[in-house]
């Protein structure tokens, strides 16, 4: 499936596959038209599985000239099957996609490797970003590998943690008084002015969302080269919401896959739900909102891809929820303990949303479930400070037993938030 142009999502103007992002005639987003794949199913399936243990072995539906020849191994992340999990919240069959085994712990080093390898072709020599935690130290690792400076801004109040991964890369770090709203139109201003920069999520940002569909193109050939039934994943621009869509699409047109895209179901803190506001108000206006969550990594307050990831939640029977900073913490706890996975508050709401959606009973038992795990939670540590008992005893065998016989060593003790989660 050759890129064959950039196509406004609103109007259809097509453009020259360069570094542009707006429609000149309506404004509206630039996406990556493809025409249609030249081999057969079962021709684009064996270089698929003879291909290179990354998400490059999808190189047939990603828009660039040649694989790059060295970068990031990023992507073939873990799909785990969540039997516990589906068990507490008396589900039938749950997976979860791990992208914490990624390069930078994060789903942001697969729109980060597509971006960085089409921006070199096009001749950038600067890599930078607007971004709101992982995306940072995405850029910088990507940037640090090929050699390239990289600036990331970010968010004066953003998680130290992120901060500090960014850094240890080596990109200059610019924080910027204000939320990411704030911080993005400043990247579209620098972006004018910077000829030989490369914003990843703004004057090349129709390449870097395309990164997002090899989550989906992975997710149905660990299935076996089936689809799930319903898909749960985190909403911030919603650029990876649709995209995940997207390459669910791309392997049925491609004849790869049989059925239809599946009910997607959105996840937002309710401290910044743009996106879940307007679906519940029968609507596609995303009004702005002024970001007030813990899910620093969702904090959008103006989505730019906000009315397609309502549409997209209506049409293929999904929803698009919101939840409280404890279902947040909640749900981090909850994935913990019955998986092993550690996720950042982003996938906590994603969690959340999924033990709320079967609470309602919008799951059937025999339905096959799939939850985007998009972060680690060593990058939000501060959400879970306090939550574990520690029982500090004298090195002796009877101190032990005294403990264990007061009860105090027998495990951490459920909050009130995660019982109703699991209700």
């Amino acid at each position: 499936m050759p890129a064959e142009a950039l196509k406004c999502k609103e109007c259809s103007t097509p453009y020259p596959l360069e570094a542009r992002y707006v429609c000149e005639r309506c404004f509206g987003p630039l996406e990556v038209a493809y025409r249609p794949p030249g081999s057969s199913a079962d021709e684009l399936r064996r270089r698929i599985q003879a291909g290179p243990h990354s998400l490059w072995r999808y190189a047939d539906f990603l828009p660039l000239d040649r694989v790059p020849r060295a970068s990031l191994a990023t992507g073939l992340t873990p799909l785990v099957r969540a039997d516990r999990l589906a068990e507490r919240l008396g589900l039938g069959e749950v997976w979860v996609k791990n992208e914490t085994a990624n390069p930078t712990h994060s789903f942001k080093d697969r729109v980060v490797s597509v971006a960085l390898a089409r921006a070199v072709e096009l001749g950038f020599n600067t890599v930078a970003c607007a971004s709101t935690g992982n995306l940072a130290g995405a850029v910088a690792a990507h940037a640090a590998y090929a050699g390239l400076p990289a600036y990331v801004f970010v968010p004066a109040d953003l998680e130290p943690e992120k901060i500090l991964s960014a850094g240890a890369y080596g990109a200059h770090i610019i924080a910027v008084r204000g939320n990411y709203d704030a911080v993005n139109r400043l990247c579209t201003q620098v972006s004018g002015e910077r000829e030989s920069w490369a914003f990843v999520n703004v004057n090349v940002r129709p390449y870097y969302a395309e990164g997002s569909k090899t989550l989906a193109y992975e997710t149905a050939e660990q299935l076996g080269w089936e689809l799930p039934d319903r898909v749960v994943a985190p909403v911030a621009s919603g650029s990876l919401f649709t995209k995940v869509a997207r390459g669910f699409q791309d392997f049925i047109d491609a004849g790869l896959l049989r059925g239809d895209v599946p009910a997607m179901h959105g996840a937002q803190a309710a401290g910044c739900s743009p996106v879940a506001q307007a679906f519940a108000a029968g609507t596609d206006v995303c009004r702005p909102v002024k970001p007030d969550t813990i899910a620093k990594s969702l904090a959008i307050g103006d989505p730019a891809d906000g009315p397609y990831a309502v549409a997209l939640a209506r049409r293929t029977g999904g929803s698009v929820d919101a939840v409280s900073d404890d279902e947040i913490r909640a749900g981090v706890r909850l994935l913990a303990e019955t998986t092993g996975i550690f996720t950042e508050t982003a996938g906590g709401v994603t969690t959340a949303v999924l033990a709320k959606l079967a609470e309602r009973g919008e799951i059937d038992p025999s339905e096959r479930m799939v939850l985007y795990i998009t972060g680690d939670g060593l990058k939000t540590l501060d959400v879970v400070r306090g939550t574990a008992a520690v029982t500090e005893i004298e090195p002796r065998l009877a101190a032990f037993e005294d403990a264990v016989g007061r009860g105090v060593a027998e495990g951490t003790p459920v909050t009130s938030a995660l019982r109703e989660a699991v209700a």
